[in-house]
C-alpha cells in the first residue's frame, strides 16, 4: 500500500476529521498544522510546509526555503479524547526534498540505522515525570492540589485519589492508544506525577513521549491546571526526570544478559552491555548538555536534598545495580536506566546521543570500571555553560547531533548551532536580575 493510500485508510478507519501534522524543534517544542481529512492525500504525498525560522530552533533564517513536514503513517495516532475526530501524525521535516539534518527525529533515525549497521536494534522505555501546578491569587506557582502539602508525598494514596479524574483520563487515553499503561503514581514532590507505558522500538517510544507531553498539556488545561516538564519548578522539591531505559537486541535476541559461558561478568551483564554502559559514562559530561538542556536542569542535578530528604538526581557518572543514586541504574540484566535526563530533554536527541555513546563504548570494548563507580571520578557539569563546553570537545556527542548532515552538503554543524543556542540561553539567564539578588544585595552595603 502506498503512503498516501495508507494514511488515508488509517484516517478513514479512525473516523478522523482533522490531522495534526506534528514535529518538534531542537528544544522539543511541538509544532503542527491542522490538516482536514479532505487533504489527507496531499499531506501524505507532498507534506505540509512551514516557515522554518518561525518554527524556532531549526537551523533556519527568514530567507531560507520552507520546511516540508512529511508524515510517517506508522506514527498515526487517533486522539478523539482530546477532540472528536482529531488525530496526530509525526512528521520528518525536509528541505528541498531532503531530510533536514536539524530535525531531531531525522537525527535519531540516522543513529538507529547506525546501530543496525553494528548489528543491533535499540529499544527504549521512558519515564515521563511532570508537575501539575497552577497560579495562586498572588501569582505564585503552587501545586494544583491545595491539599498536596506533605513533606514526603510520594505514592500517597490520598493524593492519587484527589487527582483521580486527571490520572484516569490520561491512563484511559494511553491504553486506547495501545501503549500499555501499567502504573500511575504520585512522585516525590508535591504536585508531581508519573504515568508509565511499556517500552518499544526507540523511534516509537520517542514519538510517544512527545505525544504524551502534548496530551498531558491539553488534558490538564481542561481542568484548569498546568502540566509542566520543567526540571525544577520548586527549589525545595524533587525535580522531574526523563529516565530512559535502554536495551539492545541483535537478530531478535537480547544483547544485554550475560551468556552462561561468560565468566567475567558484572551484574549478570554481557560484555556488550558493560561496554555500552562504559561508553555512556565516558561521554556523560557532554551528554548532559543534551539530556539536561536548560539552565534549570542544573538545579535538579545540583540539588543536595529536598523536603522529602533526597534529590533522586545523579551528581556523578557512576553505575550500579538496583540503586537509584547512580547515573546508570541496572535494575535487571535486560536493560539499563539512564537517570541523568530531565523533563526538558528532547527525547529524540536524548536517545540519539545515548546510543552514539553506548555504541562507541561497544566499538572500543570500553570498561565501565567497578560496580558502584565508573571510568572517571569527575562530577557532572555544574551548569549548562559547563555542559556546553564539554559537548563542544566531545567528537562522539557532536557527531551524533551532526549525524544527519550529508557530506559536502554545505549545511553547517547542528552541534555548533545547538551549543550557540544553549550558550545564549545561559547568558540570557545570567544577565537577568532575580528576587534572590534583591533580597541579598539591595540593602547589604
Amino acid at each position: 500500500m502506498s503512503q498516501p493510500t495508507q494514511l488515508a485508510a488509517l484516517a478513514g478507519q479512525a473516523g478522523t476529521r482533522f490531522i495534526l501534522a506534528l514535529f518538534v524543534d531542537l528544544n522539543g517544542k511541538p509544532c503542527a498544522k491542522l490538516v482536514p481529512v479532505e487533504a489527507v492525500d496531499e499531506l501524505a504525498a507532498e507534506g505540509v510546509g512551514f516557515a522554518g525560522y518561525a518554527v524556532g530552533a531549526m537551523g533556519q533564517e527568514p530567507k531560507d526555503p520552507d520546511l516540508v513536514a512529511i508524515p510517517d503513517p506508522a506514527s498515526f495516532t487517533p486522539i478523539p479524547f482530546v477532540k472528536e475526530g482529531l488525530a496526530l501524525v509525526h512528521c520528518d521535516p525536509h528541505v528541498n526534498g531532503k531530510p533536514w539534518p536539524f530535525a531531531p527525529r531525522n537525527i535519531l533515525k540516522v543513529l538507529i540505522a547506525r546501530a543496525g549497521d553494528a548489528g543491533f536494534e535499540p529499544w527504549v522505555g521512558a519515564e515521563v515525570e511532570y508537575f501539575l501546578v497552577k497560579h495562586a491569587a498572588d501569582g505564585a506557582l503552587v501545586p494544583a492540589d491545595d491539599a498536596d502539602t506533605a513533606p514526603q508525598p510520594c505514592y500517597d494514596a490520598r493524593s492519587v485519589t484527589r487527582m483521580y479524574d486527571h490520572l484516569a483520563s490520561v491512563s484511559t487515553a494511553i491504553n486506547q492508544l495501545g501503549w500499555g499503561n501499567y502504573a500511575n503514581d504520585h512522585e516525590d514532590g508535591s504536585g508531581q506525577f508519573e504515568q508509565n507505558f511499556k517500552y518499544a522500538e526507540a523511534l516509537t517510544t520517542c514519538d510517544r513521549v512527545v505525544t504524551l507531553r502534548y496530551l498531558l498539556n491539553v488534558m490538564a488545561a481542561e481542568r484548569d491546571m498546568i502540566a509542566t516538564f520543567m526540571p525544577k519548578p520548586f527549589a525545595d522539591k524533587t525535580g522531574s526526570g526523563l529516565h530512559l531505559h535502554l536495551s539492545l537486541t541483535s537478530g531478535g535476541v537480547a544483547a544485554f544478559p550475560a551468556p552462561s559461558t561468560e565468566d567475567d561478568r558484572r551484574l549478570d551483564l554481557s560484555a556488550t552491555a558493560c561496554s555500552f554502559i562504559a561508553g555512556i559514562l565516558e561521554h556523560a559530561c557532554a551528554i548532559q548538555a543534551v539530556i539536561g538542556p536548560t539552565v534549570n536542569s542544573y538545579k535538579r542535578t545540583g540539588a543536595v536534598a529536598t523536603t522529602s530528604g533526597a534529590s533522586w538526581a545523579p551528581r556523578f557518572p557512576t553505575y550500579g545495580g538496583n540503586d537509584r543514586t547512580h547515573y546508570i541504574r541496572v535494575p535487571d540484566n535486560n536493560r539499563i536506566e539512564l537517570r541523568g535526563g530531565d523533563g526538558s530533554a528532547n527525547p529524540y536527541l536524548a536517545v540519539a546521543v545515548a546510543l552514539a555513546a553506548g555504541l562507541d563504548g561497544i566499538k572500543r570494548c570500553a570498561d565501565p570500571g567497578d560496580v558502584g563507580s565508573g571510568p572517571t571520578r569527575e562530577g557532572l557539569p555544574a551548569t549548562l555553560l559547563h555542559a556546553i563546553e564539554r559537548l563542544e570537545t566531545d567528537d562522539v556527542v557532536t557527531g551524533a547531533l551532526d549525524a544527519a548532515i550529508e557530506p559536502d552538503s554545505g549545511i553547517p554543524s547542528v552541534a555548533a548551532y545547538f551549543a550557540d543556542l544553549k550558550r545564549a540561553e545561559f547568558w540570557d539567564w545570567h544577565s537577568a536580575v532575580s528576587p534572590w539578588e534583591h533580597t541579598h544585595y539591595l540593602t547589604a552595603f
